[in-house]
C-alpha cells in the first residue's frame, strides 16, 4: 500500500464473522416452514441492504397475501437457533492484533443492529477491540448511501480518504467508495463484478492479505 491509512473501518457481516452464511440457512429454513419459494439467489439480493429495503423485496417475492413481519420473525428464530455457532472469518485476530501493533484505531459500519454487534463481539472476546460501532439506526441513510462511513470517520476523528474500508457486499463497496475510502473488497458470497472492480482498491481473498498489506 502506498501510504498507510490512519484507521481501518470494517463490514460485520461476511467480512470479521462468517454470518452471512447462517442468515442464508435461516432464510431458507423460514421459508419452507410458511410455504415460501426461497432459493440462494434470492438471497443474494438481500446481502449488504438495510431492512426497509430489504423489508420491500421481501413483500414483493411472498406477494401482498404474505405477512412479510412474520417472515422475516420466523427468520430471526431460525437464525437465534444458530448464532451460537457463528465462526470467525479467516484473518480477524491477526488482522487486529496488527492494527494493534500500528496503533490505527478501527471501527464497525454494519446494517445490523448493535444488539447482534455486541452478541457477535462477546462472543469471541472482542468487544473490547473495536473503538466505535455504527449500527442501523445511526446513521440517516444505510448502504449504499456514504452514511455509515461517514459516519465512522466522524466518531474516529480521521478523514474518510484515510480510512480503509473492508467490505464484502456490492453495496458496501458502493457506500465505502461513495464516503471516499479506500475500499478493499473481501468477497464472501457474492463475487467482484465488472462494476464493482474499479471501486475497488483491491479484491483481496481473506484479512490475512489484508494483513500483508499493511507489513
Amino acid at each position: 500500500m502506498s501510504t498507510f491509512p490512519a484507521a481501518v473501518i470494517f463490514d460485520m457481516d461476511g467480512v470479521l464473522f462468517d454470518s452471512e452464511a447462517l442468515y442464508h440457512d435461516a432464510i431458507i429454513a423460514a421459508a419452507k416452514e410458511l410455504g415460501h419459494s426461497f432459493t440462494t439467489e434470492d438471497f443474494l439480493t438481500l446481502v449488504g441492504r438495510p431492512w426497509p429495503v430489504n423489508r420491500v423485496a421481501l413483500q414483493e417475492h411472498i406477494g401482498p397475501a404474505g405477512d412479510v413481519d412474520v417472515f422475516r420473525a420466523t427468520w430471526i428464530r431460525h437464525y437465534q437457533g444458530r448464532k451460537n455457532s457463528l465462526a470467525l472469518k479467516a484473518g480477524v485476530v491477526e488482522l487486529l492484533d496488527r492494527l494493534d501493533e500500528l496503533g490505527l484505531p478501527r471501527a464497525i459500519c454494519t446494517s445490523s443492529s448493535r444488539e447482534e454487534v455486541h452478541h457477535n463481539l462477546e462472543l469471541h472476546g472482542l468487544t473490547h477491540r473495536f473503538h466505535a460501532v455504527i449500527a442501523a439506526g445511526d446513521y440517516a441513510q444505510g448502504k449504499p448511501a456514504p452514511d455509515p462511513f461517514l459516519r465512522a470517520a466522524a466518531l474516529l476523528g480521521v478523514a474518510p480518504a484515510n480510512c480503509l474500508a473492508l467490505e464484502d457486499s456490492h453495496n458496501g463497496v458502493r457506500a465505502a467508495a461513495a464516503a471516499g475510502m479506500r475500499t478493499v473488497m473481501v468477497p464472501d458470497l457474492l463475487p467482484a463484478t465488472d462494476e464493482i472492480l474499479p471501486l475497488c482498491h483491491l479484491v483481496a481473498p481473506d484479512l490475512h492479505s489484508v494483513r500483508v498489506l499493511l507489513d
